[in-house]
């Protein structure tokens, strides 16, 4: 066996035990409980659980992002995205992450929960910085001077903010959240030209997103917000 079909064959063990986990999340929170529960569902060793999460709960839920993140461009690569908008291919995308949830919102607010503890918010970041990177990328964007860093940003803001009012949302097919979405969108398309007070975001979130001094120099201006969102 290769080792790219080693780390393969991992990876759907992992997803294997964390989709049975999901089932126990909703009453134990992503705890190892809840692991060892979807564990037993699938005849698996306990030592398994160990086995497939030496990181623990953190890497499971790491695994979960990665592994709805994995479906949403599966779904996404089905549609004609390129006839649309750019600002429609966005707002396609959001939607796309959050329907592959939809009846799972226990289990997303407790991942939340986890990911916004002090000592997670440079995972939480990372995670959402991956979410982003796959939506521009299922989009068509090839950017890869100061735009590229902006745009997912700018849609880190978005997706935060739309999955946060989403949670809540129990209007019919989620209408009320795809409105609060497109509003959204239409803000960031109305963002003043960034002044220093920014930079001070701006410099927090250089770490997990490795951006640094090129992150203050690239926030968005009107001019590049309106080309990111409206092509």
């Amino acid at each position: 066996m290769t080792v790219s079909e080693s780390m393969n064959r991992l990876r759907t063990q992992r997803e294997a035990l964390v989709t049975a986990a999901l089932e126990h999340v909703p009453f134990d929170g992503w705890t190892m409980a809840a692991l060892r529960s979807g564990a037993e569902d699938l005849d698996l060793a306990t030592g398994e659980v160990d086995r497939l999460f030496p990181g623990g709960i953190r890497q499971a839920i790491i695994t979960y992002v990665e592994m709805t993140d994995r479906k949403m461009v599966e779904e996404l690569d089905k549609l004609d995205l390129p006839s649309m908008k750019i600002r429609e291919r966005i707002a396609t995308a959001v939607k796309t992450r959050l329907s592959l949830v939809e009846h799972e919102k226990d289990t997303v607010r407790a991942a939340l929960s986890y990911l916004t503890l002090p000592q997670n918010v440079p995972l939480s970041l990372k995670l959402t910085h991956g979410t982003v990177d796959k939506m521009w990328i299922a989009a068509g964007d090839t950017s890869t001077d100061h735009n590229w860093y902006t745009k997912r940003m700018l849609l880190a803001g978005v997706y935060g903010s739309t999955l946060a009012y989403w949670l809540d949302d129990k209007s019919e097919g989620h209408a009320d959240s795809w409105a609060f979405l497109d509003r959204r969108i239409g803000n960031v398309m109305q963002i003043p030209k960034i002044t220093g007070t920014v930079k001070k975001a701006g410099k927090f979130a250089a770490t997990p997103f490795k951006l640094g001094a090129k992150l203050v120099k690239c926030m968005p201006t009107p001019g590049r917000v309106r080309r990111q969102f409206s092509a």
